[in-house]
């Protein structure tokens, strides 16, 4: 009923999913940044992911954990699932009581795996994809490239209805409060994994932080056009000195959740910019 990658690169661990069933993301995924990820599909066993991650967190292995946890379940030839453990070993399972075309693919540090789809093209669509993306972008990215290929293969035979992205690294998650770097869902929709690459653009905008090499240093020209820009989406300054206008960036930033995107010094994210400037544009019109 569902199609899946569970990857690491060494520093994030992830799961990447779609299927036609609603709100596949509430079922399936689950990782921990420095434990490893799992999928559970296929008459999902949902417990498979809080045993899973505490067996991994124990010191055993992917096929370790897949194989403790498909022993302990007397319904598990109707099971599917996918590890990737904190070293980037891996292990797939499909149970002989799935329905077909089901099976999985494993390499050095990812699980594809698949049921009910249109065949075994879309797994293999899947790691070729995987296996060619930049190995230096981010995991969500190379996770949902994989998840593409296998819904333009084909995916699952019976259409489409969700998918879903989750990510962890360590301090990896909102203001580094937590390891979930990345948490995206589309629940119900015709076109769910183009959607979640939309939300995933947006959450890179909202919640990734620049290089600071990539900021620009706010002189007095910068200065000037940022306190009149502010002005125009109605948080001006109380004065025309950086001081004054950082303070009334960082409360603008704060409303447009933009917060993780500013520093406390005389520096400006060239997107925080841009998007005051399209927003100012807009308040003009």
């Amino acid at each position: 009923m569902t199609f899946s990658i569970v990857a690491t690169d060494g520093t994030a661990w992830g799961v990447a999913v779609a299927s036609k069933f609603l709100a596949v993301g509430s079922a399936v995924p689950a990782a921990r940044a420095g434990v490893g990820a799992i999928a559970t599909q296929s008459y999902a066993n949902l417990a498979y992911r809080p045993q899973g991650l505490a067996h991994l967190a124990g010191g055993l292995g992917a096929k370790e954990t897949l194989d403790a946890l498909t022993a302990a379940d007397d319904e598990r030839e109707q099971r599917q699932a996918g590890i990737v453990d904190a070293q980037g070993r891996a292990a797939s399972y499909t149970g002989s009581g799935c329905h077909p075309w089901a099976g999985g693919i494993t390499g050095d540090g990812y699980a594809i795996q698949g049921n009910i789809l249109t065949g075994p093209e879309v797994v293999e669509a899947m790691e070729q994809a995987w296996l060619a993306s930049d190995d230096r972008a981010p995991l969500a990215e190379r996770l949902l490239a994989a998840l593409t290929a296998g819904d333009e293969a084909g995916g699952d035979r019976r259409g489409r209805q969700s998918a879903a992205l989750l990510v962890a690294s360590v301090d990896g998650g909102y203001a580094a409060t937590s390891d979930i770097q990345v948490d995206l869902r589309v629940d119900d929709a015709a076109h769910p994994v183009s959607e979640l690459a939309r939300l995933l653009d947006l959450h890179e905008v909202l919640f990734s932080k620049a290089d600071r090499s990539e900021y620009l240093d706010v002189t007095d020209e910068i200065a000037a056009e940022v306190a009149g820009l502010l002005t125009a989406v109605g948080h001006p300054p109380t004065g025309a000195d950086v001081d004054s206008v950082g303070l009334a960036l960082w409360d603008w930033a704060g409303i447009e959740n933009l917060e993780n995107r500013v520093l406390q010094e005389p520096k400006i994210d060239p997107v925080v910019l841009q998007i005051l400037r399209d927003k100012a544009a807009a308040a003009a019109q």
